[in-house]
C-alpha cells in the first residue's frame, strides 16, 4: 500500500440483498468445528486466537487448508466497523491461498492436493445476466462476501486469517503448480482488481501508453501488468522517494511527481489509459488532460468525491470509468497470467501472531508493497 491507496474496492460496497436458500442446497454430514482463525471481537479491531465451525462440507463444496491470506484495508474497514455493519466476531482476509483437503461429491474442476485460491466473494445467485456472463462480483440480487457477508442460511462468513475454509467450487480458482501460494493470495483482490479494467478497456495493447496513479498495494500491481501486457508505463506519486523502486523495482518507464506542475504539463495529452489507485482526496482535471483523445481513466479508489470539469472529457472524447474486484472468468485467466509471464507482487509475509501491529502499519502505509500471512506454519 502506498500514500494513495488505501481501502480495497470491496470496502466500500453497500449491504447486498440475501439470496434465497432454494439455489443453493448443500447435502452434508457433519459439521467441522476445529477451524482456528484469529478475529476481532469489537470496534477497537482488535485480533485474537478464537475458534469456530466451519459449515459441513457440501455435495458442490472445497475444503481447502489455507496457507497464506494477504492483508487488505478491507480488513481494517470491517474489523474496526468503520461503516457501521460489522458482525463480531470478524475473521477478516480475502485474500486467499491454501491446498485442497476435501472435495464434495459433484465437483469436477479440483481434486485433493490442488492449489486454490479464494478471492472476495463466495457465493451469488448464480442465474442472473452478471452471473451468467462470469460477472458475479456484480450479481443483480448481491455476491455474497468473503467476510463478514450473511450467507444463504444466515450464517456471518469468516475469512482467511483462519486453518481453513469451505467454498462453492464455482467460486474457487486453480493456482498454477508452479506458482507461490504466497504471492498468489494478493491477486485475489489487490491484482484482480485492476487486471479486470486493463482487459476490459483493451490495455493489453503493446505499444500504447499508461499512467498509475498511486503506488501501493493496486498501483504496484498495474505497473507489473502494464509493463508484461508491453505499455509504456509512468507513475504518478506524491512522494519523491518511491521514484527509485517504481523505475528500477517495478520497470516503470518514468516517475512524475504529481504536484510538480512542469512534470505534469510535460505529458499533456501523451496517455492511451490511467488506472487510478488513488483514496485519498485529489483533483482529476490534471490527470485528465494528460489522456489522448479517447483516452480512458479508470478509478479503482475511493476518494471521497470525484470532480472535474465537463469540458475535461467533453473536448477530448475521454472516458472516466470504475471498477471493483472482478468475476471468476477474469480471476482464473489473471492467475494463469501471472504464472505464465512471472509476474509477482511485492510482498512481506507475517506470523498471524503479527496481524495487529501489520493492520497499523498498513493504516500508516508502512508496507511494500502488501501483507501476506503465513497461515500454514504461524496458526496453532
Amino acid at each position: 500500500m502506498g500514500e494513495y491507496d488505501l481501502p480495497s474496492p470491496l470496502s466500500f460496497c453497500l449491504r447486498r440483498q440475501s439470496l434465497p436458500a432454494e439455489q443453493f442446497r448443500m447435502t452434508s454430514e457433519s459439521a467441522d468445528d476445529n477451524c482456528l482463525a484469529w478475529a476481532a471481537r469489537d470496534p477497537s479491531g482488535l485480533l485474537s486466537p478464537y475458534k469456530f465451525s466451519r459449515r459441513a462440507l457440501g455435495s458442490d463444496d472445497v475444503s481447502l487448508n489455507i496457507t497464506h491470506c494477504g492483508v487488505c484495508y478491507a480488513d481494517v474497514i470491517w474489523t474496526r466497523n468503520k461503516l457501521g455493519d460489522s458482525k463480531y466476531p470478524v475473521v477478516p482476509g480475502h485474500e486467499i491461498a491454501g491446498i485442497v483437503k476435501e472435495v464434495g461429491s459433484n465437483v469436477c474442476r479440483f481434486k485433493v492436493g490442488d492449489h486454490v485460491g479464494v478471492g472476495t466473494y463466495v457465493n451469488s445467485c448464480r442465474d442472473c445476466e452478471y452471473c451468467n456472463d462470469g460477472l458475479e462480483v456484480h450479481c443483480a440480487r448481491g455476491s455474497v462476501f468473503t467476510f463478514n457477508g450473511v450467507d444463504v442460511d444466515g450464517t456471518v462468513t469468516k475469512g482467511g486469517y483462519s486453518s481453513h475454509i469451505v467454498v462453492h467450487e464455482r467460486y474457487c480458482f486453480k493456482i498454477p503448480d508452479n506458482y507461490p501460494l504466497a504471492s498468489a493470495a494478493p491477486l485475489l483482490c489487490a491484482g484482480i482488481t485492476v487486471y479486470t479494467p486493463m482487459m476490459r478497456h483493451k490495455m493489453n495493447q503493446p505499444g500504447k501508453s499508461l499512467g498509475v496513479i498511486g503506488l501501493g498495494g493496486l498501483g504496484h500491481l498495474a505497473v507489473k501488468f502494464g509493463k508484461a501486457f508491453g505499455l509504456r508505463v509512468t507513475v504518478f506519486s506524491t512522494s519523491i522517494s518511491k521514484k527509485e523502486e517504481a523505475l528500477n523495482l517495478l520497470g516503470a518507464d518514468k516517475f512524475v511527481v504529481s504536484s510538480d506542475e512542469q512534470q505534469m504539463m510535460a505529458l499533456s495529452r501523451s496517455l492511451d489509459f490511467i488506472i487510478d489507485t488513488a483514496s485519498g482526496d485529489h483533483p482529476f482535471d490534471p490527470y485528465l488532460s494528460l489522456l489522448k483523445t479517447a483516452g480512458v481513466l479508470v478509478l479503482v479508489g475511493f476518494p471521497s468525491e470525484v470532480k472535474f470539469s465537463p469540458g475535461s472529457i467533453v473536448m477530448g472524447m475521454r472516458t472516466v470509468s470504475g471498477s471493483a474486484t472482478g468475476g471468476t472468468k477474469d480471476t482464473q485467466e489473471m492467475l494463469d497470467f501471472c504464472a505464465a509471464h512471472g509476474i509477482h507482487p511485492e510482498i512481506e509475509v507475517i506470523p498471524i501472531q503479527y496481524a495487529n501491529e501489520a493492520l497499523e502499519r498498513l493504516i500508516k502505509k508502512d508496507v511494500k508493497y502488501r501483507f501476506v500471512i503465513d497461515i500454514e506454519n504461524s496458526l496453532k
